[in-house]
C-alpha cells in the first residue's frame, strides 16, 4: 500500500470532521511537514531512529548523528515525538484535568505523526507512544479509532507500532487485553518494562511483537546481559532505548544488543519542546 504524498493527506484532512480543524501544512520554520494547532498550541513531529546494530561493525567512536550510524546499521523504523509550542506547562497531556480533551490530543498528535511519516514515504516502522490516561479513558476497542483514520486515509496500521507505558505493562491482565485489542485493529505492539523483572511475565498475558528497556535503568542494575538472553528466548526483538551517550553505548556493545535508540543518534535536536 502506497501511502498519499503529504500534500495530499493535509488536503484529504479538509473534509474531516476533526483533523480538518486543526492539521495545515507548515510554514517555512517547520518546512515540509504538517503541524496541528490546537487551541494556544503548535504541535510538530520529530523522529528517532531506532538501529539494528547488530548488522554492521561500529567504529571505535560513534558520531553522534543519524545519518552516521545509519551507515553501520539497519534501519527498524523511527520513534516519533510530540513537540510543543505554545504557553503551557512542559507536559500539557498530564495537565489536562478533563480526559475527554487528553483523548482528543492524544489521538490528534498521533495522527499528526503518521501524516509526516507515511506521506513523505518515510522507511520501516513508525512508532508511536500512547498516554497512559487514554488507554484508562477508552472503555473498549482500543485502536478501533486509530485504525479506521490510518485506513480512511490510504496508510497502513500494519507498519505502526503502539507503545504502552510501563505502568499498563505492570499490569498482566490490562497488558493482555491491550495488545489483544490493537493487534485485532491491524497494529503492532510494543510494551516499555518498568523494571527488569517483568519481562518474565510478558508472554503469559500478551504476544508483544516488541520489548523495550531503558538503557541507563539496565546498566546501572547490570540486568543487559540477562535481558537480551530471556528476550532471545521469547522470541520478542528486545529494544533499549534512550541511549544518552557514547559510554552507555560502548557498554551495551559488550552483549549481543541488537536494537537501541536515544538522543547519541540525534544529530539535530529541535528547540521545540518535547513533553
Amino acid at each position: 500500500m502506497i501511502s498519499p504524498s503529504l500534500p495530499e493527506l493535509v488536503a484529504r484532512a479538509a473534509d474531516h470532521p476533526f483533523l480538518g480543524a486543526h492539521i495545515v501544512l507548515a510554514g517555512d520554520e517547520h518546512a515540509r511537514q504538517a503541524i496541528a494547532r490546537y487551541g494556544e498550541l503548535t504541535l510538530a513531529s520529530a523522529y528517532e531512529p531506532i538501529f539494528d546494530v547488530g548488522t554492521h561493525s561500529f567504529p571505535q567512536t560513534l558520531s553522534a548523528s543519524a545519518e552516521s550510524a545509519q551507515r553501520f546499521g539497519d534501519e527498524l523504523g523511527l520513534q516519533a515525538l510530540t513537540l510543543i509550542e505554545g504557553d503551557m506547562p512542559r507536559d500539557p497531556f498530564a495537565h489536562l484535568e478533563d480526559d475527554n480533551e487528553l483523548v482528543t490530543l492524544d489521538r490528534l498528535s498521533r495522527a499528526l505523526h503518521a501524516f509526516n511519516f507515511f506521506g513523505p514515504q518515510r522507511p520501516g516502522l513508525l512508532f508511536l507512544r500512547v498516554h497512559e490516561r487514554l488507554l484508562k479513558s477508552v472503555k473498549y476497542d482500543h485502536g478501533l479509532v486509530f485504525s479506521s483514520v490510518l485506513r480512511k486515509f490510504g496508510m497502513n496500521p500494519a507498519r505502526v507500532v503502539i507503545e504502552l507505558p510501563a505502568a499498563a505493562v505492570a499490569h498482566k491482565t490490562f497488558l493482555g487485553y491491550l495488545t489483544k485489542s490493537y493487534q485485532r485493529y491491524g497494529f503492532k505492539v510494543a510494551g516499555n518494562l518498568p523494571n527488569a523483572g517483568q519481562i518474565m511475565a510478558v508472554s503469559e498475558m500478551a504476544r508483544l511483537d516488541f520489548i523495550k528497556m531503558d538503557a541507563g535503568a539496565a546498566l546501572r542494575d547490570s540486568v543487559v546481559k540477562h535481558l537480551v538472553a530471556y528476550a532471545h528466548r521469547l522470541k520478542i526483538p528486545l529494544i533499549f532505548s534512550n541511549v544518552s551517550d557514547e559510554a552507555q553505548f560502548d557498554a551495551l556493545q559488550q552483549f549481543d544488543v541488537h536494537f537501541v535508540q536515544g538522543p547519541v543518534f540525534d544529530a539535530h535536536p529541535t528547540q521545540m519542546r518535547e513533553p
